[in-house]
This record gives structure tokens, C-alpha cells and sequence, in this order.
């Protein structure tokens, strides 16, 4: 925790922000997370839809309900959640990513509440919502229990967190760090610390400490043929953790 009472990592702020004009392009640096992505959104609307019990067919199913995206980069979940008719507030610690996403979406004409603030910030603040993602976010955070233990005073009764993450298994550390980093070249060396990683008990543990029950974890599998990400019962490296308040 920095001087500041926030979970952030200044490092690692300073390191997306200069791949900040990449964000939307899908070929980009990037672009793990453009195709991990339609894996991701079909995952949340399902359960979404089931929690809130809405109608699959409405094009807009979430109307009326808000949704925090911590760490939302450049907004490619944002995005699609706006469009899904949540009433999105998209917030990262780089000032950057937010510019980027701010400008893309004004392009698109998708209103989403993007800020430059942190979720201890919001959480300090008394700000809650109803749907609350940390995708990809806990690995690059100092203080994990910290963050996953706040989680639950950013969330109203009855909402539903989302989070996805990595696992610290040495398949992950095979693939996330040395194959993704090193040798395919996915991704900028030194994106990821395989130490920062948990493991779902761990991520589990934290969402109890902050009063979140988890309901469903399922992990993301990529086939190198297709070159798509699919649910998988594989928790190895990467999964997506459910919980309700």
C-alpha cells in the first residue's frame, strides 16, 4: 500500500502508460486481451443474467443496473458492458489508459463515466455499484489482500463481483511469463511477476475477508489452432472468480 492508502503500483502505471496508443489496436501490444476478450464479455453476461434474472433476449439487459470496471484500461470491457445497457464508471490509475479510453469512446459515441482514481479511493468515498470487475488487474496489484478485502465496500447488497486472474503454478509461469513474454513475444517483458499471482483459494480467502461468498470459478483455455479462448475446467493459468454479496 502506497502513502496514499491505494493498492497501485506506480511501476507498472508507468509501463502501460507508454503502450497507451495501443489499446485498440487489436494486433497491438494488446493484444492478448482483444482476444481473450469475447471469452471474457460471454462469461459476464451469462452470469449477470442469471443473477439479476434478465431477459437473454433484450439487447440492452442490464438497464438500470451500475457497474464499477477497476482497472479498465483503455475500456475494452467497459465498452461492452455500456452497450449491454449497464450504467458503466470505468476508473485506472494511469491517466493515460484513461485518455485513450475516453477518446475512443467519444469516437464510438458510448457514454461511460471514465476517471483517473483508484477503488480505495471510490470505496473511501462510499461509492457502491452493482456489478463490480477487476479483470486482469489483481496480478499487478502490491497488496492483494488489501484490495480483495475492500472489494466488498465497493459492492451493494445483492450485487456481483467479477475477477479474473492468474494462477502461481509453474504452468502458468510457463506460459504466462516465459512463452507469452519471451518467446512469442504477446506481450512486453516484465508485464507480469509470477509472485504476484494467486492461486483461487487465495483469491477466495480475500473475497471472504471483505464479505463477498464466491459462487463459481471456471478457468480460460486458449487453443493455439483457432486461436480463440474458451471456458475450461483448467484452473492452471488463467480463471474467472464469481462472487455475491
Amino acid at each position: 500500500m502506497n502513502e496514499d492508502g491505494d493498492t497501485v503500483d506506480r511501476e507498472d502505471i508507468d509501463r502501460f502508460a507508454m503502450q497507451s496508443a495501443s489499446w485498440w489496436d487489436p494486433s497491438g501490444s494488446f493484444r492478448p486481451l482483444h482476444r481473450i476478450n469475447p471469452a471474457r464479455i460471454k462469461f459476464i453476461r451469462r452470469h449477470l443474467l442469471a443473477h439479476f434474472r434478465r431477459d437473454a433476449r433484450s439487447l440492452r439487459p442490464f438497464d438500470g443496473l451500475t457497474l464499477l470496471d477497476i482497472g479498465c484500461g483503455g475500456g475494452l470491457v467497459a465498452e461492452p458492458m455500456a452497450r449491454l445497457g449497464c450504467a458503466v464508471t470505468g476508473i485506472d490509475a494511469g491517466g493515460e489508459a484513461i485518455a485513450a479510453a475516453r477518446a475512443h469512446a467519444g469516437a464510438s459515441g458510448i457514454a461511460v463515466d471514465y476517471r483517473v482514481a483508484t477503488a480505495e479511493a471510490l470505496a473511501r468515498a462510499s461509492e457502491r455499484f452493482d456489478i463490480v470487475l477487476a479483470l486482469e488487474i489483481v496480478e499487478h496489484v502490491p497488496d492483494s489482500d488489501l484490495f480483495l478485502a475492500g472489494l466488498g465496500r465497493l459492492l451493494k447488497p445483492g450485487g456481483m463481483f467479477i475477477g479474473a486472474t492468474l494462477n502461481r503454478t509453474t504452468r502458468s509461469f510457463a506460459l504466462a511469463i516465459v512463452g507469452a513474454e519471451y518467446l512469442l513475444g504477446w506481450l512486453p517483458r516484465g508485464t507480469h511477476d509470477w509472485n504476484r499471482f494467486l492461486r483461487p483459494s487465495e483469491f477466495v480467502l480475500g473475497l471472504r475477508r471483505g464479505g463477498l461468498r464466491a459462487t463459481h470459478i471456471t478457468g480460460l483455455g486458449y487453443d493455439l489452432l483457432s486461436g480463440k479462448w474458451a471456458e475450461s475446467d483448467d484452473l492452471s493459468v488463467n480463471y474467472m472468480v464469481v462472487a455475491v454479496r
